[in-house]
């Protein structure tokens, strides 16, 4: 009787062990894949930006141009 206790406490170790590596695991991986999509949408954020500054730019240039061909007529 007494190995089969022995038995039962060792394999409940293991278990426990193995259930607590395969947490750590997953919340390595979690936290990387959270990493990458920060960086993906820090990237994102940037073209916006980039984005809003042209169009300004463009619409000034238009404006410009506008009146270059008023004060042509």
């Amino acid at each position: 009787m007494d190995s089969g206790v022995l038995v039962a406490v060792v394999s409940g170790l293991f278990t426990m062990v193995g259930s607590f590596a395969g947490v750590l695991a997953s919340q390595n991986l979690t936290a990387f894949r959270l990493q990458k999509l920060e960086e993906k949408v820090e990237k994102h954020n940037q073209v916006v930006e980039r984005t809003a500054l042209l169009e300004e730019k463009m619409k000034v240039a238009n404006h410009r141009l506008d009146d270059l061909e008023r004060a042509g007529q």
